[in-house]
């Protein structure tokens, strides 16, 4: 396969993009945003397309988001460098879900951060047996964006506030109940969904195609998600999941706990205003803003240094509480 780290290429009246580095499950960098983007450019205004696909190459997963390492050299030399990288991902995220054409997502593998906003504002999201989801950002310090905090926040019930305060990831059918996919499509039917999608219209190949997903938690776990996740403050969320008889909670409360109490609160404040704001450019903006104010406190580059750096798996978050969390700090990111 070509050494270009995304491909773009049109076979019949389909224009196909392969983000194409499996050895990083396909992390977004700047150069491959800027090729999404000129792509979609072109095939907006090209009659022979008619319908964009994108994938991943190898097997491993569509995107596992951004270029992590580089956003903590950043962080510690205080660089701007993360900050201009972010406001171009989100104008792609914005393109995706504007684009005046199918836009289908082939989300197979480890979808998660970056490649939730390349894929899950797709008009056509298609999710496999080998799929996991997730916006895991709290674990490293910062906050769902890519359009996440649009998207969790307009799941059912509390659906998004439980992914986004545990980070956890979900398969096929969970994914589709909290409104991250749409269909369900076996994983090995990609090379013939590509053919056929290269010669039909979406509609007519998504409805011979998609199938039922095997069963998720979702389905049975509603009740206590929607239950304990309800309201402003973590710490009230984290004391229901507590007390809470059933084992799903209990293990969502100690999940929790392991995550930055900062960007805990700040990820749940952006939930909550994004779900009042009027669409995803507005969310996006308000992303921007936090994502660049969060590029400078600590936890972001300790999260990093915890789990990509030294794995040692061990971050000291600075707070190292929620009730230490400054509620003027937070005012002020926000403001």
């Amino acid at each position: 396969m070509s050494a270009a780290p995304v491909i773009a290429e049109v076979s019949g009246h389909l224009g196909h993009l392969i983000l194409n580095r499996p050895r990083a499950i396909n992390a977004l960098t700047p150069e491959m945003v800027a090729i999404l983007r000129r792509s979609l450019a072109e095939w907006a205004d090209d009659d022979r397309v008619r319908t964009v696909l994108i994938s991943g190459a190898g097997e491993r997963g569509l995107c596992a988001g951004g270029d992590i390492r580089a956003i903590h050299a950043d962080a510690v030399s205080g660089g701007t460098g993360s900050v201009d990288f972010w406001a171009e991902e989100y104008r792609l995220n914005a393109t995706v879900a504007g684009y005046p054409k199918p836009f289908v997502a082939w989300m197979d593998g480890l979808v998660m951060g970056g490649g939730i906003g390349v894929s899950a504002h797709a008009s056509v999201r298609l999710v496999t047996e080998r799929s996991r989801l997730a916006m895991p950002e709290v674990g490293i310090g910062m906050h769902p964006d890519v359009g996440g905090s649009w998207l969790l926040s307009h799941a059912p019930g509390e659906l998004g506030t439980h992914l986004a305060l545990t980070g956890s990831p979900v398969g096929a059918a969970d994914g589709i109940a909290a409104g991250l996919a749409d269909h369900f499509v076996p994983a090995g039917g990609f090379a013939e969904l590509t053919r056929a999608l290269s010669e039909r219209p979406v509609e007519e190949v998504v409805a011979a195609f998609a199938t039922s997903a095997p069963a998720g938690e979702f389905a049975t776990a509603r009740g206590w998600i929607d239950a304990c996740y309800a309201g402003d403050s973590v710490r009230a969320i984290v004391e229901r999941l507590a007390r809470h008889p059933e084992p799903g909670a209990q293990a969502a409360a100690k999940e929790i706990a392991t995550r930055s109490p900062t960007a805990l609160t700040i990820t749940l404040r952006s939930l909550r205003t994004a779900a009042g704001l009027p669409d995803l450019r507005a969310a996006l903006d308000q992303e921007l803003r936090l994502s660049a104010a969060m590029l400078r406190l600590p936890d972001l580059a300790e999260g990093i240094r915890a789990q990509i750096i030294d794995k040692d798996r061990r971050p000291r978050w600075q707070p190292a509480t929620l009730d230490e969390v400054s509620a003027e700090l937070i005012d002020e990111i926000f403001e």
